[in-house]
Formats: C-alpha cells, structure tokens, sequence
C-alpha cells in the first residue's frame, strides 16, 4: 500500500531481506546507509541520505550474533539523532535478551531493562517489537512502545493447513505460555493442553507431565522462542507418548542454537514452522522439517499505522 508521506526506512546488516520486503508493502525504497567494522571489529554508521525534520525507522531484529547487531542499532540511532531526524522508531522484531527479564538468582543483572537502557539512550523515540519474551518488557521503556504478534500470519496458516478444528488440539510448551496458547484455542475454537516441565539448570528442560486430552488428535505446541529446541522437541515426546496423532510445533522466533537442529531431526516433530524476525541459516533452510511464513504486512502496517498515527490494536483483533 503504497505512502506520500515522508518517511524513511533504513536497516542493518541483521535481517536485510525482511526490510526490503516491508519495503516493497509499503511502496518505499529502502534508504542508503552503510554498515561496516573496522579492522579492530568496530562497528561504523554512514548514512547516505538526508533524515533531518523526518519520521525514521530502523528495521533491526538483535539475533545472532547478538552483541554486534545490537551496538549496529544503537549505533545507527545515534547517527539519526545527530543528524536531526524527527522521530526514530527502532522496529526490532526479535528483542534480544529478553529471558533475562528479573532476577533469577543472587547477583543475577536485568538485562532486558539495561537493553531497553540502552536503546533509549541512543536516541530511539519510539520502540516496536514481535512477541517479545514477557510482555512486563514493554515497562522497561519510557518511550512509546508498540508491541505486535505473529498470530495473524500463524492463525491464517493453521486454518489453511488444519480446517477441521475438532481433530486440532492447541499445546501450550510451559506454564507460562498458556495465555498465548489459550489465545489461539479460542481463535480457533479448538481444544487446550499444556506441557508442564522443570528446568534443572538454563538451556535445559525435563518434561515432567502433560495436562489435557490429545489422543487422536493434530497437536500444535506454541511458542516465542526456539533456541536449543529442548522444550518443543521433549514437549512433542511428551505428547506422541500420550497417544497424539501427530504434532506440530510453531515458534515465532527461530533462535536454533546449539544443538537444535539436530534435536528437530531426531524428533518426532512433523514440521516447524517459525518466522521470519530471525534469518535461518543455510543449514536449517534444508532440513525439510522448518518452514518460514512472513511477517513483512505486519511489520509494513506498522509502520505506516505509526506514522500516521493511526490504530495498531485493530490489526490483532
């Protein structure tokens, strides 16, 4: 839906091809910036068009490797405010750092707050951000945040795949997802279950029961974030031992660290289906169980909602 106003769309090197296709929605060019290290790994900002007086945004997910792309934003914020821009949103689709959102243990940082920190810090007026870990985020910032969700893409590809919803069963992956999970279920008018787990230590997950009814039936486990692949790949043990017909996982952000590839292909999992706020590997593109859908409409109607300083709430209901 193509835009006369004047805005700019500038990003990092983080996730380029998500940014040229909210781009291409929106009918915008993508502005020039050049993005490069020293030879000590230093990161340097040029940018190549003129911002002053103008609404900007900075398309740039904080994944791996995380401390790089993070000082890139940061960075490319500090640039705009000394270039004068009139206003720089920071649309990060995947928040880095946001499980370290409280104090696990003694002597532990928050450093979700010390990011959000950070960012403000920079010069960023305004944040936007995919489901981030814990909504409690959002209050991490003085500055307007705007928090959107993968739901619409994910709901429109699970009724496509899944049309009759009696043979569906939603799977919440823990405790703390069942609001999310609950969401869906009822989107979708379709059964709830939920995987109860203890971690014994981070990056480790024990399945330790299954609530709910999930025999004979198409199981979906939601969640944010895959990293390790743990808690989805156990959950879909879990959930095949309790007489599942198949099971199916969707992640809105494709961490995939360590050994999670091989944890999917070892797994009883049918196909992961994640977005695109994180760019997958070559690796993980040819695993034949990970399918990626888009997210380039909702971070474009974003976009351009803010600048017109219009509704974001309607594009979820």
């Amino acid at each position: 839906m193509p835009l006369n106003h004047d805005f700019k769309i500038f990003t990092g090197n983080s996730n380029k091809n998500l940014a040229i296709r909210v781009c291409q929605y929106l009918g915008k060019p993508l502005a020039k910036i050049n993005v490069t290290q020293f030879s000590d790994g230093e990161t340097n900002v040029e940018l190549g068009e003129n911002v002053r007086g103008l609404d900007v945004f900075i398309l740039q997910s904080t994944c791996p490797p995380v401390n790089n792309n993070l000082m890139e934003l940061l960075i490319i914020c500090d640039a705009l405010r000394r270039a004068s821009a009139g206003s720089i949103n920071a649309v990060i689709p995947y928040y880095g750092y946001a499980r370290q959102d409280r104090k696990v243990a003694p002597r532990t940082p928050i450093t979700a707050r010390l990011v959000a920190d950070l960012i403000e810090v920079a010069g960023a007026t305004r944040v936007v951000s995919m489901d981030m870990h814990v909504g409690q985020i959002q209050g991490f910032f003085n500055i307007p945040t705007d928090h959107i969700y993968a739901a619409p893409v994910f709901l429109e590809d699970i009724r496509q795949r899944f049309p009759n919803p009696s043979e569906l069963v939603i799977v919440s992956a823990d405790a703390g997802g069942v609001e999310r999970s609950r969401a869906y279920s009822k989107r979708l008018d379709c059964q709830l279950a939920i995987v109860d787990k203890r971690r014994p230590q981070a990056n480790a997950t024990e399945i330790m029961n299954l609530i709910g009814d999930v025999r004979g039936k198409d199981a979906l486990i939601i969640d944010d974030i895959i990293d390790t692949a743990g808690t989805i790949t156990l959950g879909a043990a879990a959930l095949k031992a309790n007489g599942a017909r198949r099971v199916f996982a969707y992640a809105v952000h494709p961490v995939l660290s360590g050994p999670a590839l091989d944890r999917i292909h070892d797994s009883c999992l049918e196909e992961l289906v994640v977005t695109d706020t994180i760019p997958l590997t070559e690796k993980a593109k040819t695993s034949g169980r990970i399918r990626t859908v888009s997210t380039e409409m909702l971070f474009g109607e974003a976009i351009a909602r803010i600048h017109r300083a219009e509704s974001l709430s309607s594009l979820f209901v």
